[in-house]
């Protein structure tokens, strides 16, 4: 893996990026959280081991049991397993995607400094809340889908917290596809979420110490909220 690319950020995008992590509940909060659940959207229900990378996608009338870091698993389509080596390496690859993507709406704060990225400080102004902030530029190197993304990240100058994003599909381009808020950050277990992006929200949000080893080998129905007893929260 490459890295951050620190040498090719600015020392304030940088700065100000350690700020993000230390306003979320710091680098060691967030390595010692383990077990993270939230329902994307409305969409679909993902529960993630951050210490084992073992992965639970519940989409509609797909089920998906993997490993993030081997790219192993199972795949259930209407309650029976596809056994089919093609496409069940399909089904993987596609629950991987979807965790690209749906992990990267709900834990961006907390990559500015992942491998491959570069950040730069591109100066201060409002967010669309009203709030000043600190706009970091995002560009990605040999990473993820679409490494040829750009966001612009809006650092609240107060909280320290991201206030909101802006998506460019290439980085050449100038005007961004979309913006949307990062609001209603809550506290869970001891590190900070955020659910609200505007005409649409994250629901189901929850941390624990502790979920049974079914959660991510069962393809039985799970209300993981029954759990509450181990959570963090």
């Amino acid at each position: 893996m490459p890295g951050f690319n620190a040498a090719g950020s600015d020392k304030k995008a940088i700065e100000i990026a350690d700020e993000v992590m230390t306003a979320l509940g710091g680098r060691e909060n967030w390595d010692n959280t383990r077990h993270i659940t939230w329902n994307f959207f409305g969409r679909r229900t993902l529960v993630w081991d951050k210490w084992t990378g073992d992965y639970r996608l519940q989409a509609d009338s797909l089920l998906v049991l993997m490993n993030l870091n081997t790219q192993n698993g199972r795949a259930w389509i209407n309650g029976s397993e596809v056994t089919e080596d093609a496409k069940r390496a399909e089904l993987l690859k596609r629950a991987n995607s979807i965790w690209i993507n749906d992990s990267y709406w709900m834990f961006m704060p907390y990559k500015l400094k992942d491998s491959g990225v570069t950040l730069k400080y591109i100066g201060d102004m409002e967010s669309e809340s009203g709030a000043m902030c600190d706009v970091l530029q995002l560009t990605f190197e040999n990473v993820g889908d679409t490494p040829q993304n750009k966001y612009h990240v809006f650092v609240n100058s107060e909280t320290h917290l991201v206030d909101q994003w802006s998506y460019f599909p290439n980085a050449e381009d100038d005007e961004p596809r979309f913006t949307t808020p990062w609001q209603n950050w809550t506290q869970h277990g001891k590190i900070m979420l955020s659910n609200d992006r505007g005409e649409r929200k994250h629901t189901n949000i929850a941390v624990f110490d502790i979920l049974p080893a079914k959660v991510y080998e069962s393809p039985e129905p799970i209300d993981i909220m029954q759990f509450k007893i181990g959570m963090a929260d």
